[in-house]
Parts: structure tokens; C-alpha cells; sequence
């Protein structure tokens, strides 16, 4: 099982710049790294020609030539005054000239989702995305670049070689792993199995679990903000001893809410759960839970199996401190709202790891170690040692995905 990309995303060393920018918009968010959570991403940076239409390009260019063979694009679409292209393609810079990647696999035009190209293998200093407009003006929110696979499609081999003064702390963390928790390789809902499940994304549900009211800019930045700190975790894997990825999406597909008219939108974004309550706080339908449905299967989730979640971000109104596991995540509703905007939301870091089987801290810290998200109230950020504990779950699981 794989990906479609293992490789070193090679786009964001390059410089961005287009055919035209709309002053208010950014050719920067070319290539700045950002997974945008949809094509009409309120949030974060796009790239966009309005009012202008007709033929219009998007270009990354690096100092060197950089091999490649394959890149995946997503498409700006705001639903009015910018939309996806009639047509496009890729170009390469031969040296003296503009030229169509050979052998092209299709240009799809795909919202809310990356549109992937392969070609036969290139060397150059430019890539160039040639966009035709319709009736409207283009955009594009990212665009990633990638080199020949030396491996041969299965992700880059890697081995485990964690810094030396790293390796008895690690040692002494497995060791209390493996003496601690029941069913250590028997359990199968790690965040870990619900990635490879589901080939490479993570799907979520929000439960609103507070009296509060959310526009859907907020919802937004909260799909973003989201996507960001899962980010985080996912980029420590990128290129790592065989995992096979190298972004992990993060869609949110519904929202759980007592009352639907706290939620201050009328679009079909998302699916939307009312007073359906467990733990007392609303929740999304059972049947399209991954938790509820570990087999993978949801024969009777509403819309079929691609409205499943595999986790929650439960958000509470008045909750201090943090919970997390298989299930998702839960954070204090005023926390996460007020740090939307933040690098690092530290809490939801911390509960996540333990999505994906990292254990707590409290009693114990392993040899010179001082501080780590994973040690609660010690760290704000994901450090080299939550790092390498994380990569080391990796190391033990690979096996049961054949790899």
C-alpha cells in the first residue's frame, strides 16, 4: 500500500511567479507548503488572476536543475469571479524553451482535492503550470514538485538511525511501552491504522460541545488551524524508514451541534449532526464512525463511506488540560479559539500524539530528557525527541502494513 508521492516535496525551495497576480492575493502561496483544507480556502494564502481570464500561467523556478517526473496542483475555485481552468498543462524550460511535459498522464480538474500529473522524467530549472480560463479568472493555492523515486515507488527506504545521544531514552520508552499497554500489537485503531486505511488522509468530525455560535469563517479557520498541527506530526514522517506519504490530508466531513442554528452557514460543505448526544455532547452519527466501525466498513453511514470520520476534534466549553486517543481529540472550545491563529496549538500536539500511541509522562521522565510536548506543560512544540518516539511507533507497526 502507497501513496501516490514519497518523495521530497521539491517546490518549496523554489521562487514562485505568474503571468498575473490580483493585488490582493499572493503568488507566494504557490509553493509555501500550506495543504489548503478546500479549493475556496478563506484562510490561508491563494494565487488568483482576477478580473483577468485567458491564457494565464504559474511558475516555480530553482537555482539548479531539478529532476522530476510527477506534480500535484490544487486548484483556486471561489465558486464566482475565479474557477477551475477549461484546461491546462505542464511545461518544462528546456533551456531555450517553453515545452509540454512528455508523456503526461492527464490533467484532471478535480476541487477540493490535489490533481496529480505524471510525465516522463524531465531536468530542469523551471515548471511551469500553463492554465487556460473559462468564463472566469484561474487561481491556485499549491503546487508541489517531485524528483524520480530512487526506490521505485514504495517511499524512501531510510533506516533507523536516530541521533546517538537519543537511542537509550528511546530504548527506555519502547521498553515501558511494550511493559504497559494490554495489547500493544493487537490493537488496530492507532492513528497509524486509520492513515493507511484510508490510503494516505485523515477524515474528521468537529463536535461543537458549547452554546456558542460559528460563522463559517470561523469554521474555516478552524478546518485550517486543524490541518495545520496534523501537519506538524505528519511532516516528522515525510521521507522517514519506508512511510509511505508524503502529505497526509486532513478533511473535516461534519459537525455535531445541539442546536443547527449555532452553526451560521447554509452550504452543503459538510455534513451536519443535531442532538445526536454521547457523553453528553453532540457527536456524529455513530454508523460513519471509524471508532464505532473498525473494520473499515460503514454500511449504513449516511452518504456512504467517504462521510466516514476516523476521529474527533471535540471541542468543550469551560475544559481545561486535554484528552486524547484512538477516538480524536478533546481541547477547551475558548482555548482552541483562541489560539486558531497560533503556530503551535501545544494541547491539541499533546493529544494527538496519543492518537497515535504516544504515552503520557507524568510519573517518570526518560534518561536526559527535560522537556517535550509529550511530557505535559514542558514544551510548546513538537521536539526532536517527540520526533524520533513518534518515527519509533513507526519503526514497530511498518510490518503489519506489509512494509
Amino acid at each position: 500500500m502507497r501513496a501516490a508521492y514519497a518523495e521530497t516535496n521539491l517546490a518549496t525551495s523554489a521562487t514562485p511567479s505568474a503571468s498575473y497576480t490580483s493585488s490582493w492575493e499572493s503568488v507566494a502561496a504557490l509553493n509555501d507548503g500550506i495543504d489548503p483544507p478546500r479549493s475556496n480556502d478563506t484562510v490561508n494564502r491563494r494565487w488568483g488572476t482576477w478580473p483577468d481570464t485567458g491564457a494565464q500561467w504559474a511558475e516555480l523556478t530553482w537555482g539548479g536543475a531539478q529532476t522530476l517526473r510527477a506534480a500535484e496542483i490544487y486548484f483556486f475555485d471561489d465558486g464566482g469571479g475565479v474557477r477551475v481552468p477549461a484546461s491546462w498543462k505542464l511545461q518544462y524550460w528546456n533551456g531555450g524553451a517553453y515545452a509540454d511535459v512528455p508523456n503526461a498522464s492527464g490533467y484532471p480538474v478535480r476541487v477540493d482535492a490535489y490533481n496529480k500529473v505524471t510525465f516522463g522524467q524531465v531536468s530542469t530549472t523551471r515548471l511551469r503550470v500553463a492554465l487556460q480560463s473559462g468564463q472566469a479568472s484561474v487561481g491556485l493555492l499549491e503546487v508541489k514538485a517531485y524528483a524520480d523515486d530512487p526506490s521505485g515507488g514504495g517511499g524512501t527506504p531510510g533506516t533507523w538511525n536516530p541521533p546517538a545521544s537519543l537511542v537509550t531514552p528511546l530504548n527506555e520508552v519502547w521498553q515501558h511501552v511494550e511493559s504497559t499497554y494490554p495489547n500493544l500489537y493487537g490493537f488496530r485503531n492507532y492513528g497509524w491504522d486509520q492513515v493507511m486505511a484510508n490510503r494516505g488522509s485523515i477524515n474528521y468530525c468537529v463536535r461543537w460541545d458549547t452554546t456558542a455560535t460559528v460563522t463559517a469563517a470561523q469554521r474555516d479557520q478552524i478546518h485550517a488551524a486543524l490541518a495545520r498541527q496534523f501537519k506538524k506530526w505528519m511532516d516528522v514522517m515525510a521521507g522517514h524508514n519506508g512511510w509511505p506519504y508524503s502529505t497526509v490530508p486532513v478533511k473535516v466531513v461534519g459537525w455535531a451541534v445541539r442546536d443547527r442554528a449555532q452553526l451560521q452557514w447554509s452550504d452543503n460543505s459538510v455534513d451536519i449532526y443535531v442532538n445526536d448526544i454521547r457523553e453528553n455532547a453532540p457527536q456524529c452519527a455513530e454508523p460513519c464512525g471509524r471508532f464505532f466501525n473498525q473494520s473499515g466498513n460503514y454500511p449504513n453511514c449516511p452518504g456512504g463511506a467517504s462521510h466516514h470520520y476516523d476521529m474527533s476534534l471535540w471541542l468543550t466549553a469551560g475544559f481545561g488540560g486535554g484528552a486524547g486517543g484512538d477516538w480524536g481529540q478533546r481541547i477547551g472550545s475558548e482555548y482552541f479559539m483562541g489560539n486558531l491563529n497560533a503556530d503551535n496549538i501545544h494541547i491539541l500536539l499533546h493529544e494527538m500524539g496519543h492518537s497515535f500511541g504516544l504515552d503520557d509522562f507524568y510519573d517518570w521522565t526518560p534518561t536526559g530528557q527535560c522537556c517535550f510536548i509529550m511530557k505535559a506543560g514542558s514544551a510548546t512544540s513538537i521536539t526532536e525527541f517527540d520526533a524520533w518516539m513518534f518515527r519509533d511507533w513507526w519503526r514497530h507497526l511498518k510490518s503489519r502494513y506489509g512494509l
